[in-house]
């Protein structure tokens, strides 16, 4: 299980996932696979078995004006406890907490430098 405090997963968030696919499978020899979401795929890169970061799809107008970007996620022990301490710490909620089925719960947030980010608590096996 994730340490609270531990960074846990990165993503790339991409108005091009395939160019992504195309130019990281080229370059540092990852393969993919796919997990459909509501708005689009979601893309597992992984280095032969392991999985080593996501893929998100960019689409407007959600996320218009918003270049494509990695971004990280931090393990924490309560995402909605966590949240409540969040802005007296001078941080900013962006998206609440949120459930992803079989992954954890998740919150995007900001430090008090304005440096997103995302807060999970990940699912353990026996829950």
């Amino acid at each position: 299980m994730p340490k609270h405090g531990s960074f846990v997963w990165n993503e790339l968030n991409s108005w091009d996932p395939e160019a992504a696919r195309r130019f990281y499978g080229e370059a540092l020899g990852w393969s993919f696979d796919a997990m459909p979401m509501p708005n689009g795929t979601y893309w597992i890169a992984k280095m032969g078995d392991e999985m080593v970061a996501g893929i998100f799809p960019l689409h407007s107008p959600d996320f218009d004006g918003i270049p494509s970007h990695w971004f990280a996620y931090i393990e924490v022990d309560d995402v909605d406890e966590r949240l409540k301490g969040l802005e007296a710490a001078g941080g900013r909620i962006i998206r609440p907490a949120f459930d992803v089925p079989g992954i954890g719960r998740i919150a995007i947030v900001m430090d008090a430098e304005g440096a997103g980010h995302g807060w999970i608590t990940s699912v353990t096996p026996d829950k």
